[in-house]
């Protein structure tokens, strides 16, 4: 694993899918970390030797950091970077709300990206249709609408781990039928969403790269 960085001055590598909530999870973590990574965009169809090496179970995103060590679940990687730097405090340091955020976040995770799947894809899945399982996920997104009707924020005025950790998952639930989901009665998580899809943060996160395996040039992710 060591050999894909041979001295602790490189950054970082992440690999990384544009289009994979989890590895967008990892981006956003990266900027706010103010971190600056050596990106490798892949296709899941094609996954390079490298990262299967540096991570057997072949899922993005996986950060592989100067001294050999890998994170390749995206929620460590959001914390190590925010560990090094929060200057936002994002992570919620000093604050009660800080289990409130692992728990909406475990939540979001555990229990509605199960149903996400099966909703996205309701035709792999014929024992319901997909009203129902999109009705299963509505149990989240009504914990989500009550708690942005007393702020702006999952957790308060101010965005935190969770808004970040959490947004990439719910525009993936309203892009399987937009249509419906924007004349829901969720007009708060509409909102949210809409300012966090529009933020600048989001906007370079969301850069386009080309594929790492057709175009091997570095590429320099994050903060310079």
């Amino acid at each position: 694993m060591s050999t894909q960085l041979n001295q602790s001055t490189q950054r970082p590598i992440l690999y990384s899918f544009r289009r994979c909530p989890y590895a967008m999870r990892a981006r956003l973590g990266l900027l706010l970390g103010q971190q600056s990574v050596q990106l490798r965009e892949i296709i899941l169809k094609h996954k390079p030797q490298p990262m299967l090496d540096a991570s057997p179970k072949g899922t993005v995103p996986v950060l592989i950091l100067a001294n050999g060590q890998v994170i390749d679940e995206s929620l460590d990687i959001m914390l190590w970077s925010l560990s090094q730097s929060d200057p936002n405090n994002l992570l919620l340091a000093g604050s009660a709300k800080q289990e409130l955020a692992q728990a909406l976040i475990a939540t979001n995770d555990q229990q509605f990206k199960p149903w996400l799947d099966k909703y996205k894809y309701a035709d792999r899945h014929p024992e319901h249709d997909e009203q129902y399982y999109r009705q299963q996920g509505e149990t989240f997104i009504a914990q989500l609408e009550a708690l942005l009707g007393k702020h702006d924020n999952l957790l308060g005025e101010q965005a935190s781990i969770a808004d970040f950790a959490i947004f990439p998952f719910i525009r993936q639930f309203a892009h399987v039928d937009r249509d419906w989901f924007f004349q829901a009665n969720y007009p708060q998580v509409q909102s949210w969403l809409t300012a966090h899809i529009n933020s600048e943060v989001f906007t370079q996160a969301m850069k386009k790269y080309p594929q790492w395996l057709d175009d091997p040039s570095p590429i320099t992710f994050g903060t310079n």
